[in-house]
């Protein structure tokens, strides 16, 4: 660990744990607040690609913090051996826990998709793509606010405004990174269109029972409403759905088109287009 963190922050509990590194509450004597601390032992990254995500999440996080729906970094150290990340403290329950259990109400959906939109349109506007959008990665902070977290995958829009290269989480990833071509930031909308979907319906827009399966489907991005899961859904929140998983990019809603959609600026109460 490195000396410098240790001389400006006191460690506490152990709060996570990940493939190479833990994440620690953290004291700040100075202004009397906690913090989080992600230790990454570098010794355990033996993997290309797994080094360059740990040089790019604290170098975008700086890039696009301060924002109210991005969790903010605050403090970096390395030595030969660690790498310490010093962030806002979150709750400890991500989205992916709140909706386990259950489907959520529209007007609730609607308010963490929202938050989540902004985040993304944020990021788009600094010319950074996320590319692992998953309920995983969303957090909330002690007043309930949504936190974009895990830039590690995020990468910077290139001049032609395209990126490549097969990154993301099954069930969230969009066809066009599957497919192997050149795509743009549209791929977060696509993701949080799969979030909005399972936070409506409790289930996946596309599964299998394997990875490959999985991707099968996605490739076909044949979406559909069962109406056993969506007999209550509004058809103005299908009607973002479609906008935002549609399988042609080019047709695909920005994240700012997305946040003027009347579904959103209706706070989920609107229930159809006519």
């Amino acid at each position: 660990m490195c000396d410098q963190l240790k001389d400006q922050y006191q460690l506490c509990q152990e709060i996570g744990r990940g493939r190479f590194g833990t994440v620690f509450r953290c004291f700040h004597p100075v202004s009397n607040d906690f913090f989080a601390c992600k230790v990454i032992d570098k010794r355990l990254l033996t993997d290309s690609t797994d080094r360059e995500c740990l040089q790019n999440e604290p170098k975008y996080m700086a890039l696009l913090s301060p924002h109210p729906h991005i969790l903010q970094i605050f403090d970096v150290f390395e030595n030969d051996d660690y790498l310490s990340v010093v962030l806002e403290l979150c709750e400890p329950l991500t989205l992916l826990d709140r909706i386990i259990d259950r489907p959520l109400l529209e007007t609730e959906a609607a308010s963490i998709m929202k938050q989540l939109l902004e985040a993304v349109a944020h990021c788009h506007r600094l010319g950074i793509a996320h590319r692992d959008i998953k309920p995983d990665n969303i957090l909330f902070d002690s007043q309930n606010n949504l936190k974009v977290a895990d830039f590690g995958s995020a990468e910077r829009i290139g001049d032609g405004g395209t990126m490549t290269g097969v990154v993301g989480t099954p069930h969230y990833v969009a066809p066009e990174v599957l497919l192997g071509r050149q795509y743009n930031e549209k791929v977060d909308v696509w993701s949080s269109g799969v979030i909005l979907y399972i936070m409506l319906s409790g289930v996946p827009p596309f599964y299998g029972e394997s990875a490959e399966e999985i991707f099968e489907a996605v490739v076909r991005a044949n979406l559909r409403f069962p109406s056993r899961n969506f007999r209550s859904v509004s058809s103005a929140a299908k009607d973002l759905m479609r906008k935002m998983m549609c399988r042609d990019a080019s047709r695909r809603l920005s994240a700012e088109q997305a946040l003027r959609h009347p579904w959103i600026l209706s706070g989920g109460e609107a229930s159809d287009l006519t």
